[in-house]
Formats: C-alpha cells, structure tokens, sequence
C-alpha cells in the first residue's frame, strides 16, 4: 500500500510540473525512492525467506545397486583398499526408505533403512593366491542409518523472484549434498555348496570360539555410511536423485574371512565335516598356502560396501504456520514461472 502511494505522489509532481524549490524537490524524489527501494521486499518470492519451513519433512525410497569391498573376490591382483579392489560382477540390488527433516534450510538429518545383498568370491579373479583358496560368501544386510546432510545447492522450480507474468533469472533446479553418520547393520554370510546355500558363522571357518581361535563375531555391528548426492526437482512436491554411499564398518567378517587358517583336523573333530571342508576348499595349486597359520585373510583391512541408488524424494508440506492464514493463502496461490 505504502509502495502504491509513493508511485502516485510521484508520479503526479511529474505530470503537473509542480513548482517546489530544487532542493526539497531533490530530497523529496530521495524520499520516494528509498521507499520504492524497500516495498518490493515483500513481494519478492518468499522461498528465500522462510518458505522453507512449510516443507521440513520428506519420505524418500530408493533403488539402486550394492557391491562388498572385502577379502573374497576383486579384481585380478593382489588386494587394494577402499574402492580400488571393487569387483563388478558381484553387484547385487539394493532398496531403501527414508525420512529427512530439515534442521536449517540447506541442513538436515535423516534416518534410512536399506537392504541390500553383498557377495564375492574367488574363482572371478585370476590372482592366483586368491584363485587358488577358492572361497565364496553372499550375505543380505540390512542397515539403519543416521546421517546428517549439508546441502551446498537446493533443487527449487520456476525463477528467483516468483512474480506474476514475469520471467527472471531461473532458479537452481539442481541440487547437491553431501552426509556422514552413524549406522547399525546385520550380516548372516554364507557359502554356496552344491547349489545350497551353508551359513557360516555358526561353524566358526576359522576356529572362533575355540582353543587357540579368535571370538565369535556378532552379526549386528556399528558402522558409518558416508557420501554424497545430486537432487533435480520435477515438480512442487517431487524431487528424483542419486546417491551414492560409502559404509565403513568395525568388521572384518563380513565375508567369514579375515585371520589364518585354523588346524583342519581339529575344526573337523570339533565342528563336523563340513565346517572343515568350507574353512579351506583350496584348490592345492599352490604348496602350503592352506596350511594351519598359513594367511586366510587380512585383518588390518576391515571390510565395507557401497550402496549407489537412484532417489524420489517427496516434500510433506505443512501450511499452518506462525505467520498464520494470511501466509498460508500466500502459499496456496503460489504460481510457479518457468
């Protein structure tokens, strides 16, 4: 309204040609413009302000690829760290469900449940020493997280200033994050025998819980899932994306291999034949590798896995807020420019 009267009183001093003395007229115009200068301040678009708060809370599903970074399987060469052992062969499906609330407008955490399935296993590679002990996992894990995401862009629809028939500079219709946290998860490996699936922690393959062995290791273990991701608006309330994640864990049995081999003869008599047999179906090409003390695994490098998945993330909008019905109608009316 303010805005509205300052245009008026100008503008009619210009068509009159009202006779003041130049140097009120100068401050007069001055007057004017200052007030022109800061009306439009609430008509630009209010996303920028607090509208962001209407739309705190989002549901996200995923769906997307899983690969195990561990002792079994790789590529063909002795085994590296982090991403540089992955074997592409063994990539298995992976699904998940979240819910982001937004702490700041580029800040949020975010709580996730995702299943995937994990695998390796050594007849892939032609590295020898691998090749030769023969040995093979898959385990379906299931892992909850908390993460906490910061956004250096946010994906948003139409143009900056959101006036009405009025084209500007286009928004970022992409976004980009990156998060860190902290996790549970739960593995069960298992080898696969004659077409049927053994699992292998309950036969202690390298004499867990026996004289001489290493404990038993749990199946639920903390991990921290950490990455980053892209987001492009499709629309008011949908956004798709992907993702990638990087879970280091505290484990290294993942795969039921990680520290030497134990006395066969003594895992037979105390576990049964078969966990003997799956503790070292070694191919004997290589004298002496499979020998009890001989290295099983490597438990300086603990084991971790990647999740990469394509995301639809859905905005839960909240109209009733502190500014009342007045910001609410505002909201509802909002008209989106392309």
């Amino acid at each position: 309204m303010h805005s509205v009267r300052s245009r008026s009183i100008l503008l009619y001093l210009v068509r009159t040609g009202t006779h003041v003395h130049l140097t009120k007229r100068i401050l007069l115009l001055l007057v004017l413009i200052c007030g022109l200068g800061t009306s439009p301040l609430s008509a630009q678009y209010f996303r920028n302000s607090n509208y962001w708060k209407t739309h705190r809370q989002e549901i996200s599903v995923g769906m997307g690829i899983s690969n195990f970074l561990g002792e079994l399987g790789g590529r063909n060469q002795i085994g590296s760290p982090f991403i540089w052992d992955l074997e592409l062969s063994q990539t298995k499906p992976a699904v998940s469900i979240g819910h982001r609330y937004y702490t700041f407008e580029k800040q949020a955490i975010r709580t996730t449940l995702t299943y995937g399935i994990l695998a390796g296993n050594d007849n892939l590679t032609s590295e020898v020493f691998r090749q030769n002990r023969n040995l093979n996992f898959k385990s379906d894990i299931f892992e909850l997280s908390l993460v906490y995401e910061i956004h250096f862009f946010t994906e948003q629809l139409g143009h900056v200033y959101d006036l009405r028939g009025v084209k500007g500079e286009k928004a970022s219709r992409v976004g980009l994050y990156i998060f860190g946290g902290v996790g549970g998860f739960y593995f069960q490996p298992k080898s696969l025998l004659n077409g049927t699936y053994v699992d292998l922690q309950p036969l202690g393959t390298e004499g867990q819980g026996l004289p001489g062995g290493p404990e038993e290791y749990k199946t639920m273990q903390v991990c921290i899932p950490m990455g980053v991701g892209l987001r492009k608006a499709l629309s008011k309330q949908w956004s798709a994306g992907l993702e990638l994640q990087y879970t280091k864990t505290f484990t290294d049995y993942i795969d039921d291999v990680s520290g030497i081999y134990y006395d066969n003869q003594t895992l037979a008599d105390e576990r049964g034949d078969l966990a003997a047999y799956l503790a070292d179906p070694g191919l004997d090409k290589i004298p002496g590798q499979t020998n009890t003390g001989a290295q099983r695994g490597d438990d300086t490098d603990l084991d971790a896995y990647l999740f990469l998945k394509a995301q639809f993330h859905y905005k839960l909008y909240k109209y009733k807020t502190g500014s009342g019905k007045k910001y609410r109608t505002r909201i509802r009316r909002q008209k989106v420019v392309f």
